[in-house]
């Protein structure tokens, strides 16, 4: 049998220099710490009138600035905090109109060449027992997932070898070959999205991901604070490279991947500098590609098998402090995408829901080959991390709907060229919006005829009739005739038994 290579060898051919040099600006990266602890130093006390005058810049949907983002994160009065909850749900409305998105993670592989000191899936961690899915594996997951009524994944690798690019490529073709027949209603259903989190990787293998057909590239530089990221990723791994993590979005923007996806694991170093570290990665991203980050991420970090530090860790975020952050976060991107996933438990979910989020996971299992294999609670508490929300798919459409918001399926944006520099500038002018409530009706239809309880039905069946009301309301459609035809159409056609049906 062939040797693996060593992991030393492994970092000397993923890493290459000049792929990190050509973003550099005189020599330095984006984080340029000084200056962000002195903005956070010099908006202490932020008079309301100023904080005020910042959030009716959100609302014209406008990236901050990092004062005024600083400014926000040293608010300490209740009542102007409350005022930031109330904008921050303004702006998602505006940009997102009233939709949640959902999707589930399906993990493939938990080999890993890296030492992350909060992480499961480290290669030092011997309580984790290795696996990497097969390609008929993968597509009985993909089975399993798609019989709950999902319609997007994100596929999601450990750092290795054997999880290389052609693997991820293969991956995800093979989920997008997968047809189930929907039990309630008999008809076909498929993946339609296919996202990837995966480690960075060279400009030519990203474009192999890109041909793959996949949606959204995620990286998480997991902290912004070079110090920090340094005590928690060893220097002999490949992802002990701080700058190679950074740009490793930028790579994929000059890749062709122009729908990125950054965020950071809330829990290593201070909440409020990796909320600036995040709209610092916006503002580079911006100045030199143009747009910014389609979705951000802000996981807590949560128990890990064999990691003390991943309970342990000096810097935990209260829930107190985590839907501040996750507000200054909508206010400071307001064109981004907000993912609270099912790190947390229910009911935090529920909190940030109202302050901006617009996607989350559900049904989540992390395990390897857990959807097909062994969905139990036992796979919940010895993985990656520790799952705080296992609810199933259809309990938790069930309490957004309960919240005043439509669950929608959506993946139209992709595939109408909907992305890049088109959806951003949509995004800003507060179009997109009205097409993600016309692809929340027609796919949440879709998930009421052939997935859910009866339950959700009867909860289901007035809040589709209330957003059609309010569709036909709207001006933006009484300008636009063709559009709102088109979604009558499309509608009647999918009460009539067609699928993926899409604006």
């Amino acid at each position: 049998m062939e040797k693996e290579p060593t992991t030393g060898n492994w970092t000397k051919r993923v890493i290459i220099r000049k792929e990190i040099d050509k973003y550099l600006v005189s020599g330095n990266d984006f984080i340029n710490e000084a200056e962000i602890f002195n903005k956070l130093a010099i908006n202490v006390n932020p008079a309301p009138e100023l904080i005020r005058d910042i959030l009716q810049k959100s609302l014209a949907v406008k990236t901050l600035s990092p004062d005024e983002a600083a400014a926000l994160l040293n608010v300490t009065s209740p009542e102007i905090w409350d005022e930031i909850f109330h904008v921050a749900l303004q702006v998602k409305k505006k940009v997102y109109d009233n939709r949640i998105v959902f999707f589930a993670p399906l993990y493939c592989s938990n080999l890993c060449v890296n030492n992350c000191a909060y992480c499961g899936f480290r290669e030092a961690n011997i309580q984790e027992i290795r696996r990497i899915l097969t390609i008929d594996e993968i597509k009985r997951e993909a089975s399993s997932v798609l019989k709950e009524g999902h319609k997007r994944l994100i596929l999601v690798f450990g750092e290795h070898q054997r999880s290389d690019v052609d693997y991820m490529a293969a991956a995800v073709k093979a989920v997008y070959s997968v047809e189930e027949i929907a039990l309630k209603s008999g008809r076909p259903s498929s993946i339609r999205r296919v996202n990837i989190n995966a480690a960075p990787m060279e400009i030519a293998k990203l474009k192999i991901l890109k041909e793959a057909g996949i949606g959204t590239y995620q990286v998480f530089q997991e902290t912004y604070h070079h110090e920090t990221y340094h005590q928690v990723h060893p220097s002999n791994t490949v992802k002990g490279d701080y700058q190679w993590r950074l740009y490793a979005l930028h790579r994929a923007m000059d890749a062709g991947l122009d729908d990125v996806a950054i965020g950071a694991l809330f829990g290593l170093y201070d909440w409020r500098f990796e909320v600036m570290g995040l709209l610092y990665h916006t503002l580079d991203l911006e100045r030199q590609f143009g747009i910014g980050p389609h979705t951000i991420s802000f996981p807590r970090m949560t128990a890990a098998s064999g990691s003390s530090l991943s309970s342990e860790s000096p810097w935990s975020v209260s829930d107190d402090h985590f839907k501040k952050l996750v507000a200054v976060l909508r206010l400071s991107v307001p064109t981004a995408g907000m993912i609270v996933t099912a790190r947390e438990k229910a009911e935090i979910k529920k909190t940030v829901f109202q302050v901006g989020c617009t996607q989350t996971d559900a049904s989540t299992r992390i395990g390897i080959g857990a959807y097909s294999d062994q969905k139990t609670e036992n796979d919940l508490d010895k993985k990656q991390f520790t799952i705080g929300d296992p609810r199933d798919l259809d309990d938790v459409i069930q309490e957004v709907i309960g919240l005043g918001f439509i669950p929608s399926f959506c993946t139209a944006g992709y595939r109408c060229g909907r992305t890049g520099e088109t959806i951003m500038g949509m995004l800003s002018h507060c179009d997109e919006g009205k097409f993600c409530k016309l692809n929340a009706v027609l796919t949440f239809r879709e998930y009421l005829s052939d997935y859910a309880s009866n339950k959700t039905r009867e909860m289901g069946e007035p809040l589709i009739l209330k957003e059609i009301g309010e569709i036909e309301s709207l001006d933006y459609f009484k300008k636009k005739p063709h559009l709102l035809q088109k979604f009558r159409n499309d509608y009647s056609e999918i009460l009539n038994g067609k699928r993926d049906l899409y604006l």
